[in-house]
């Protein structure tokens, strides 16, 4: 007997047994029957159509309560442009909607939600399942469609310059809206609350979030989003070293979060107006040089009778908190940070080397309130910090500093309401030995007042509009501009690289087509090393760029020259240098210690891996070396930062070969470029 389609779903899921859903497939303008429930799954091979879904629904094989069941997309498309899809209901899937390598869409009025869902799961990230799951999407709008109670809302990977705008992607169990490698995307007025995954009485809530930005999402811009009530609100997360920056936040609400209310280990974000309160902590920055904050809220955080996980030692919780990573160079305006169990504001250096490492430096902190916090502001390990203009009212415990160097509190001057614009010209990238000129004179103020100036590169400290420097040796240097009215300020700064001349490199300035590679774990045959010459060189004209072709997940070693018969006498050489930069979008980034190096000859191999806690492309000497050129050096006879092992009877005298060698954790390719490889 033949069924309706909607009967035969509902006996089929009353027996137990999941209904295989059947392919419709879309090739011209669609209109499904008015509020039909059809077993069904769309897949879209045209490019131009409109389907409308007319309020019908797909239903696919999920039964909640059963991870497992829930298999297939609901509506599935690659390489499909123009399309629009509106007014549909999708669930029972593992995603409602997947969408590879497209441009020009108009998703709107859509309901993806009660498809993969696991509230229950562990630790990790968890399959790329759930509502709607996006790749290499670019130029799209989705609009007034909803996800709820699904494992990821709106999953974005490599997705650029799409509007997202008043949906309800709130309560999933993993995260409410997911970016990696996606950038130049608007998120406008939608509900994204409700990112979390937690048992009774757990502390971390397994890294759910309501927002999860990552892996190179640059030039994003949020405002005006519910992102309350998450494990954590907003969360940029580096665990592979490939930062996010360039984003800004408007006016978003991020309270109410389990853990930090917003939580970020990028440079060079912006947050304007949002709230961060009844959280753990509203901000936590470890890591977040450069970082912009203005006219943010940040209260009521780390109460006892709510939200305090995490306690830290010192100053418990806090409203804006900077630790666990470097942050130079930021500006904190016009936030009030209230009612906080701890501090409003906090900065702290390395605790482990009490700030030998590193320093919070370059601060701005003016015309901030801080009211009924333990403390105002509790600093330790700080350097070059200028505080101006702020309220300070009920702080149980007034402002705490210690071990903070060049603290200078300016005071009111009458007459000054608005500060200066602090403008640096001059360059990026300069030679040993040759002058270098930083200029300010073109800052202004609103009022023609006159500026005092104060600069620092690196240690050598200036007052004069313009100053000249000659760097000696090569490396990463800070540079850093504050410019005062007489009583408020802004800052500049240049990430500052100083290269030296490398008269003879070792296959990075042209020599792609030299360079060979060796592949573990290829069962195929077919994984390779692609080289290239990139014209974005730190080091002469080019530099050397590589990935895998296919990558099985093990150790890929770059092996210069490929023929391994370079004759190099290094007898009187003393150390390796090169320049090296990464791109890892694996979301836990490399495995173990790298690059591990190599020299090799005809009696065996000389192995130089990294160690003493030293980690190029884990745990970089300084918080800039993951998004810049980082210069290496590995001496021969070895280090405390290399440790040298020898295998057979090999002589500097003749080296055939060299050998980078890299491992990482998942198997999507990564980048690596090598520049000014030298033996010295």
């Amino acid at each position: 007997m033949n069924l309706p389609p909607i009967l035969s779903v509902f006996l089929t899921m009353l027996a137990g047994a999941a209904a295989p859903a059947q392919e419709i497939v879309i090739t011209r303008d669609t209109v499904l029957t008015k509020d039909a429930v059809l077993n069904s799954r769309l897949v879209i091979r045209a490019d131009y159509v409109t389907i409308d879904g007319n309020g019908a629904t797909l239903v696919g094989p999920g039964m909640a309560g059963k991870p497992d069941s829930f298999q297939g997309f609901g509506v599935a498309a690659e390489g499909c442009k123009g399309v629009t899809l509106r007014n549909l209901k999708v669930k029972g899937f593992a995603a409602g909607l997947a969408v590879t390598d497209a441009e020009h869409w108009l998703v709107e009025q859509c309901d993806f939600s009660d498809n993969y869902h696991v509230p229950e799961a562990g630790w990790g990230n968890g399959p790329r399942q759930g509502g709607m799951i996006l790749t290499r999407m670019r130029n799209s709008i989705l609009r007034d469609n909803r996800a709820n109670r699904v494992w990821n809302g709106l999953d974005l990977d490599n997705c650029s310059a799409n509007l997202i705008a008043k949906n309800d992607l709130s309560r999933c169990s993993n995260v409410c809206l997911k970016m990696a490698t996606s950038s130049a995307n608007k998120v406008l007025d939608n509900n994204l609350s409700y990112g979390i995954r937690i048992a009774p009485g757990e502390v971390h809530a397994r890294d759910s979030t309501c927002v999860l930005i990552e892996s190179g999402s640059d030039d994003n811009y949020f405002r005006g989003n519910d992102i309350t009530h998450g494990g954590d609100g907003l969360f940029i997360r580096v665990l592979n070293n490939w930062v996010s920056t360039r984003n800004v936040f408007v006016q978003n609400d991020c309270s109410y979060a389990h853990n930090n209310c917003v939580e970020s280990w990028s440079p060079g974000n912006t947050f304007i107006g949002n709230k961060a309160n009844h959280g753990s902590y509203g901000f936590w920055l470890g890591g977040s040089d450069q970082t912009v904050l203005v006219g943010n809220e940040a209260a009521y955080n780390g109460l006892p009778d709510g939200s305090h996980n995490a306690p830290e030692a010192g100053f418990s919780h806090g409203g804006i908190v900077f630790v666990g990573g470097s942050s130079s160079h930021s500006k904190l305006i016009g936030n009030h940070c209230h009612h906080n169990n701890g501090a409003g504001i906090v900065f702290r250096g390395d605790v482990e080397t009490k700030g030998k490492r590193w320093r919070t430096f370059h601060w701005i902190v003016q015309g901030n309130r801080l009211e009924d916090n333990q403390w105002g502001i509790y600093g330790l390990y700080g350097d070059w910090i200028y505080l101006a203009d702020n309220t300070f009212r009920a702080n149980a415990k007034g402002n705490h500093f210690d071990a903070v160097t060049n603290l200078i509190e300016a005071k009111p001057q009458s007459g000054v309401q608005a500060a200066p614009r602090a403008i640096l010209d001059g360059p990026r990238v300069a030679k040993t030995g040759e002058q270098v000129v930083f200029d300010a004179s073109r800052s202004a103020d609103p009022l023609g007042r006159p500026l005092g100036f104060r600069w620092d590169l690196d240690g050598a400290v200036s007052s004069e509009a313009a100053v000249k420097h000659v760097f000696a040796e090569p490396g990463f240097y800070r540079v850093g501009l504050t410019v005062a009215n007489g009583g408020l300020a802004d800052l500049a700064f240049r990430d500052f690289l100083v290269a030296a001349d490398v008269k003879n490199e070792l296959g990075t300035e042209g020599g792609a087509a030299q360079w060979g590679s060796v592949i573990e774990g290829d069962a195929t045959g077919k994984a390779k090393l692609v080289f290239h010459d990139d014209p974005e060189a730190i080091v002469g004209r080019l530099a050397l760029r590589f990935r895998p072709d296919i990558y099985p997940g093990m150790d890929v070693t770059a092996v210069y020259p490929a023929g391994r018969n370079a004759g190099w006498d290094f007898s009187a050489r003393k150390q390796l240098s090169f320049w090296m930069k990464c791109q890892n979008p694996n979301p836990t980034g490399f495995q173990d210690a790298g690059p591990v190096v190599w020299l090799e000859g005809p009696g065996g191999r000389i192995t130089y891996t990294p160690s003493g806690g030293r980690n190029p492309v884990r745990d970089t000497a300084r918080s800039e070396d993951r998004w810049m050129w980082q210069r290496v050096v590995i001496p021969l006879s070895g280090d405390q930062y290399w440790k040298r092992e020898v295998t057979g009877t090999p002589k500097l005298d003749r080296i055939d070969a060299v050998g980078f060698a890299f491992d990482s954790w998942e198997a999507a390719p990564f980048t690596v470029w090598l520049d000014g490889l030298s033996c010295e």
